[in-house]
């Protein structure tokens, strides 16, 4: 049986007034309803489609795109509760279920919540879980140190906020490596900076090491001559300031404008740091 949940190219192998039939293989048909069908396909071309049943529990096939697939996690909205669970938008006609068993916390209309993708068992229906990290123990992350990712803010913690990585994995940024508040739902870019004996992983917003220093001196540097000497910063000035001006931390920054006057790019005094 093919799975449902995820995407697959398909051949059309029929048209019919409300859509065309796609081949599944082992003689099964998927139906693509017609405002999801492209204005030019005939029979035989290959479409991507995602698999999921529909309202009245058929199998169907679709051309949009879900906000996540089995196997994802993804931070999504509730739309309403009911006495069976909650139903979030997904970004398909059919709202995805979250049964109460798999809520962390009791979910509320209107708020959003990371949630895992999965086929539940007992239904063999598309669904989805807060307690994430029950799912994540079975799973393979694949992530390498100081590797590019995309992150999703989900929550804060006391030590930092937490993140999706790549729809994939749970990570947090700790307050030391950011200076200004993260709205939950912000999608930024980041970087593994460590994976942990417990696959549990740190992240920061900058490349570790010397790619790091590399990359931010040159946005230092650029940003100095933007400033044409009316600005007065050195390595004194408060790691707040430092931040709010160039985006990384006092430390960073010391790394940074210390290859730059290595390189003979800048020169350092009491007043501040100057272009060459």
């Amino acid at each position: 049986m093919i799975d449902f949940g995820r995407f697959h190219n398909l051949s059309v192998i029929k048209t019919v007034d409300f859509g065309v039939y796609l081949d599944a293989g082992e003689d099964i048909e998927i139906l693509l309803p017609r405002k999801d069908v492209p204005e030019t396909c005939e029979i035989g071309d290959k479409i991507d489609v995602f698999l999921y049943h529909d309202s009245d529990e058929r199998l169907v096939a679709t051309t949009q795109k879900p906000l996540a697939v089995v196997g994802q996690i993804a931070l999504l909205t509730v739309k309403s509760v009911t006495k069976v669970g909650a139903f979030l938008d997904w970004g398909l006609p059919r709202d995805l279920f979250v049964p109460f068993r798999e809520q962390q916390n009791k979910m509320i209309a209107g708020h959003s919540y990371a949630v895992y993708v999965y086929i539940d068992e007992k239904s063999n229906r598309i669904a989805a879980s807060s307690r994430v990290d029950g799912f994540l123990k079975d799973l393979y992350h694949g992530f390498e140190e100081a590797q590019e990712v995309e992150l999703i803010i989900v929550g804060s913690t006391p030590l930092g906020y937490k993140a999706i990585i790549d729809n994939r994995w749970i990570g947090i940024l700790y307050h030391s490596e950011i200076f200004y508040e993260l709205e939950t739902g912000t999608a930024i870019r980041g970087f593994i900076k460590k994976i942990r004996e417990d696959n549990k992983i740190d992240l920061s917003l900058h490349a570790p090491g010397y790619r790091k220093v590399d990359n931010v001196a040159m946005e230092i540097l650029e940003q100095f001559k933007k400033f044409q000497d009316n600005i007065e910063i050195n390595d004194k000035s408060s790691p707040e300031l430092i931040y709010q001006l160039f985006g990384v931390s006092k430390k960073t920054f010391k790394r940074a404008i210390g290859l730059l006057y290595k390189q003979k790019l800048i020169t350092i005094d009491d007043d501040g740091v100057h272009v060459i």
